[in-house]
């Protein structure tokens, strides 16, 4: 468990909980403890969902400017493949992941965000990239997975301008992919989550990574990327058991046992 970032387990759901006050800065040390909160998840039988949440008042309102500031080149050199790495290690964790978005999710807090498979989002959330107010760009993912979520117009406005989004517009460009009151975002996140505490793991982690990793490539590769996967699970107890519980009591009564 870091300072600012832990792992709480219940019921087979693990919540990432960022917590650093006022408003859950993203400095080294807090991108440090997510990557461990991420690699604590991946490695973690028991853990078979994810919520990566802020708490109550806001998700994360950025990475810590003032940390920044008089970072120089050759500094950042050395310091921007660790951020991004951190972050990717969240959008990489085998197991479905979801974000529950109180308050700001800007800059460094919406890439964050983006790692995760989906978006809850409290109907007076506000995400944006902002950072070319400051005279730079997103740097922990938000050019590349932006513009994969919305297209690449959509973020090309949102990354120039540097404009905040509300609930409703991020809904509406899918940035968000379900906007709830605001005092059952985290219950909500923690219900998507909990529907994969019996499903079938293995199925489930190489759907992802099928989808995941044929994003990244051209069609053909992808397909093959998916009948590799589909093959392999063959090779699983829950693949046997679910075929053959199809076949004695119809569909959605097997009983999987994640392996």
């Amino acid at each position: 468990m870091g300072e600012f970032v832990r792992v709480e387990v219940e019921d087979g759901v693990a919540t990432i909980r960022v917590d650093r006050p006022k408003m859950n800065a993203l400095n080294k040390q807090v991108q440090e403890e997510i990557r461990a909160a991420a690699a604590e998840c991946t490695e973690r039988e028991d853990i078979k969902a994810v919520v990566v949440w802020g708490g109550e008042r806001v998700f994360a309102a950025g990475a810590d400017v003032k940390e920044m500031a008089d970072m120089s080149y050759t500094d950042m050199v050395r310091r921007s493949g660790g951020l991004q790495s951190a972050f990717t290690a969240v959008a990489r964790i085998p197991k479905p992941v979801v974000a529950a978005v109180n308050g700001y999710a800007l800059g460094g807090g919406c890439e964050l965000a983006m790692c995760a498979d989906i978006r809850i989002a409290a109907d007076d959330a506000v995400l944006g990239q902002p950072e070319i107010l400051l005279g730079i760009i997103p740097g922990a993912g938000g050019t590349q997975r932006l513009s994969r979520l919305v297209g690449p117009a959509k973020a090309k406005d949102l990354i120039f301008s540097g404009r905040f989004v509300k609930a409703e517009e991020a809904l509406a460009i899918g940035l968000v992919d379900r906007v709830v009151p605001a005092d059952g975002v985290y219950a909500e996140a923690v219900a998507w989550a909990k529907q994969f505490t019996g499903a079938a793991s293995y199925a489930v982690r190489a759907a992802k990574e099928a989808i995941d990793r044929g994003l990244e490539v051209d069609l053909e590769t992808g397909l093959e990327i998916e009948r590799q996967q589909f093959a392999a699970l063959f090779a699983t107890e829950d693949r046997s058991i679910g075929m053959h519980s199809f076949v004695e009591n119809g569909p959605g009564k097997a009983e999987f046992l994640g392996r």
